[in-house]
This record gives structure tokens, sequence and C-alpha cells, in this order.
């Protein structure tokens, strides 16, 4: 039971942290971008590492409930 509760709260974290990152950067990156339309490639790039957040979270959580 240890494991699961462990896991949902690697899951639970790191969603909860990826999405205020998200809405974070995406919000800064729709308002630059209305201003320097060029500079989209890198805010895409942004934004996806804001989001390799929550993989690494459920990467974590599947570790734990092989182990």
């Amino acid at each position: 039971m240890n494991s699961e509760f462990a896991a949902a709260i690697a899951i639970g974290v790191t969603g909860a942290a990826s999405a205020a990152a998200i809405a974070m950067t995406g919000t800064a990156a729709v308002g630059a971008l209305s201003e320097k339309p060029e500079i989209f490639g890198k805010t895409i790039l942004y934004i996806a590492f804001a989001e390799a957040i929550a993989i690494y979270g459920l990467l974590v959580a599947l570790m734990i409930l092989m182990k």
C-alpha cells in the first residue's frame, strides 16, 4: 500500500508543478508572440520543458510500482 501512495504522490506533485509551469510559460509565450511572432520555436521549447516535468513524474511512479 505504501508504494501505491508514493506513486500517487509522485504523479500528483509533478502534475501540479507541470501545470503551474505550463500556465506561466504559456501566458508569457502568448504575450511575447503577439509582439515578435518569429520566436515561436523558442516558446514551444520552453513549454515542452515544462511538460517534461510531468513525464519524469510518471516515470518515477512507474519505477516505484515496478519495484
